[in-house]
């Protein structure tokens, strides 16, 4: 019993020295998310700010980051949406009329969706910088 107890407090020794610097590690691990996370922070602010100093007011230009951020984001969100609707329309519709027509319907809202992503900034740029500001 003793030996056992011995060989416990061993292993807990050896664990506790093994553990020590993983547990140090990762506190500079979080560290340097945490510092990466305030420069990319400090970054988008940047981006911003040059935002609206290119339109000459705060609410064009915090619309334009926003548009922007939308049509980046919509890209693979969209491409995802379609794929999964031709999955339905194709796949899972062979054996299946309404899923057929559920993936058809998808995939076209979809599309329009991308397509209104990506044409909103234009638009946008177009409506302010064109006949609006200059």
């Amino acid at each position: 019993m003793k030996k056992v107890v011995v060989l416990v407090v061993i292993a807990l020794a050896i664990i506790g020295l093994y553990v020590s610097p993983v547990f140090a590690t990762e506190e500079i691990l979080n560290s340097d998310a945490t510092s990466e996370l305030i420069q990319i922070s400090e970054d988008q602010k940047q981006e911003l700010e040059d935002y609206v100093e290119d339109y000459g007011s705060e609410t064009y230009g915090f619309t334009a980051f926003i548009l922007n951020k939308i049509r980046v984001f919509s890209i693979p969100f969209c491409f995802l949406g379609i794929v999964i609707s031709a999955i339905y329309q194709y796949v899972i519709g062979i054996r299946k009329l309404d899923v057929r027509y559920k993936g058809f319907y998808t995939m076209i809202a979809f599309i329009t969706l991308f397509v209104i992503a990506q044409v909103l900034p234009l638009v946008f740029v177009i409506v302010i910088k064109g006949f609006g500001r200059s």
